[in-house]
């Protein structure tokens, strides 16, 4: 390969790079007075891979899953490292279910699902250990930064 089209294959991806992480960087939510910085998954291949393979999330970081529409949702733990608290929302951003410490799964397919106990419409991923420290109760409402898609 040629050292000028490696190089500017180089800046393409540290361009690339840096937009996603100014994109994710401005996406926030706000839950119990808390603010998170998110990683905003709103098709399907970024809803499948999720937080697959990290190693660890920020305290003030999490996942925002955005479906298209509210039903019944079911996460697992496939090939993630990083025990979570699964939070799941209605379409008008009310808590509807919480799965708690869930805890990292390295089982591959024979992960266990975690499903929501009511139709949802948006999954928040944070850390394990938040949903207490917040003193989550269902019915209380996420609220969605500006530019994060699929709002009420």
């Amino acid at each position: 390969m040629p050292l000028s089209f490696a190089r500017s294959g180089l800046a393409l991806a540290a361009c690339w790079l840096l937009a996603g992480c100014a994109t994710s960087a401005a996406s926030w939510v706000e839950l119990a007075g808390q603010r998170y910085s998110v990683e905003v998954a709103d098709d399907e291949s970024e809803r499948e891979r999720g937080l697959m393979f990290r190693d660890e999330l920020a305290a003030d970081h999490g996942m925002l899953f955005v479906h298209e529409s509210e039903e019944p949702q079911a996460y697992w733990m496939k090939n993630t490292h990083i025990p979570l608290d699964i939070l799941y929302f209605d379409s008008q951003l009310r808590l509807v279910s919480q799965q708690r410490d869930v805890p990292p799964c390295a089982l591959g397919n024979g992960c266990p699902p975690y499903p929501s106990n009511a139709p949802a419409r948006y999954v928040l991923e944070l850390n394990a250990g938040q949903a207490e420290r917040m003193n989550l109760s269902e019915g209380m409402v996420l609220t969605l930064g500006p530019g994060i898609g699929g709002g009420p």
